[in-house]
């Protein structure tokens, strides 16, 4: 398994899921360059398996991770958590060495990336 999905994540991204007009979608998880610290995550949906592309099952979600993010991403968990001022997705990869203030841009030890102003 490249990434784990909590069950908050997976409920949250089944209804968001479930307001989309379409069917036969899926989760695409997935890192481009960028942001302040060279890296970014990116989390959105999709309907073309790609070549090289992994895939993974959590509770019938459909989660797919293309080749060269699946070695940045290895061993991340994405949850989502309610609070007061609304709810949002957190990513926890233990790849990141660095990262921004903003929280989605971070690098590894083996990529930065392309770093960019904030």
């Amino acid at each position: 398994m490249i990434v784990n999905l909590t069950e908050a994540a997976v409920s949250r991204v089944k209804e968001m899921m479930a307001a989309e007009e379409e069917t036969g979608l899926f989760l695409r998880v997935g890192v481009k360059g960028g942001g302040c610290s060279g890296l970014s995550y990116g989390m959105g949906f999709d309907k073309e398996i790609h070549e090289g592309d992994h895939e993974e099952d959590f509770d019938g979600l459909k989660v797919v991770i293309d080749q060269d993010s699946a070695k940045i991403l290895k061993g991340t968990t994405i949850d989502f958590k309610q609070n007061m001022m609304g709810g949002g997705f957190t990513i926890d990869n233990p790849n990141a060495i660095a990262s921004c203030g903003c929280g989605s841009s971070f690098r590894t030890a083996t990529n930065a990336g392309t770093p960019e102003e904030c």
